[in-house]
């Protein structure tokens, strides 16, 4: 998309609106709009009498969470900043949901597959479905939304049209992989194995298809796969899964406590999937210049014009 009617444009706008516009002001502005949006349902929820029922707690607080969240993208941060852009549109959102949660699956299982293999995943016995609605609400559809709307929907979009698309991807990356390291039994290797096999997989399917709904359906399909139907730690997170599973081996294999997300098995299985949707993403021209050059292309072209 060219920047020829921003760049004309720009002599015209005021001050003001020349600083609200920019991209790591709308950035700043969209982090906040989702905190006060986290901490309002939560006031909300604190103020009301709890459900007897747990899991109907979390899942009535779960998908207020999204709702509210939901909702203020749609009212507020889709409208954030010099290109109008909505990264959660309605058309399209249950198949590609579906799709990148079937991609997930597909991922993790092969990664499961080569740990087998490898002798370092066994399953010992049948589990049972007591965690099956926490893993779902809380690794599935809450960090899937949430950490995507962050991560690549604010993070990632906005760094992308200040500093280009692959220092945003550097950056969402780097600073996705280092929001875990406060997770249980997090190392240095497992917070850069999850920047690196996590952050090009999920930030390749936002560049690639310019929405967030495959990258949510990718991250919510790979944490219920590796929690529920395998039994595998996610980021550390230890639940009951429907089978019961043992990881036996060295930690460059099985990932050690923190799970077989910071295997090397990972690193490399996850990490081939995402660079492939880069490498789909920059042929298909999805790859945007930082907005210093692009105002400069810009400025080149309408003085041609004007010639």
């Amino acid at each position: 998309m060219s920047d020829r009617p921003v760049v004309l444009a720009e002599a015209a706008r005021p001050l003001w609106r020349k600083i609200w516009e920019f991209p790591l002001v709308a950035l700043l502005v969209a982090i906040g709009v989702v905190a006060a949006c986290i901490a309002g349902v939560g006031a909300a929820f604190s103020a009301l009498p709890a459900f007897e029922n747990d899991n109907l707690n979390l899942v009535v607080r779960g998908f207020a969470g999204v709702i509210v969240t939901f909702i203020a993208y749609k009212l507020i941060i889709r409208r954030l900043g010099e290109r109008r852009h909505d990264d959660l549109p309605l058309r399209g959102a249950l198949g590609d949901t579906a799709l990148g949660f079937g991609v997930g699956f597909a991922i993790f299982t092969t990664v499961v597959g080569i740990a087998t293999l490898a002798g370092v995943y066994r399953i010992t016995g049948w589990g049972s479905w007591t965690d099956f609605i926490e893993i779902v609400m809380n690794a599935g559809v809450v960090a899937g939304f949430m950490e995507e709307l962050l991560m690549r929907g604010i993070l990632f979009r906005w760094m992308e049209e200040f500093a280009g698309s692959w220092v945003a991807l550097a950056i969402s990356s780097l600073v996705f992989g280092l929001l875990h390291m406060g997770n249980p039994n997090a190392t240095l290797f497992s917070s850069l194995a999850i920047a690196v096999e996590a952050g090009i997989l999920l930030g390749g399917a936002y560049m690639l298809t310019r929405s967030l709904w495959l990258a949510i359906g990718i991250h919510a399909g790979w944490n219920v796969t590796q929690g529920f139907i395998y039994d595998v730690p996610v980021s550390g997170n230890a639940w009951q899964g429907m089978v019961e599973a043992r990881l036996a081996g060295p930690e460059l294999l099985t990932g050690g406590a923190f799970g077989l997300e910071a295997s090397v098995i990972a690193l490399v299985v996850a990490t081939g999937a995402g660079a492939w949707m880069v490498l789909r993403a920059r042929r298909e021209g999805n790859v945007m210049q930082p907005w210093w050059t692009r105002r400069r292309i810009a400025r080149v072209e309408q003085a041609e014009i004007e010639e």
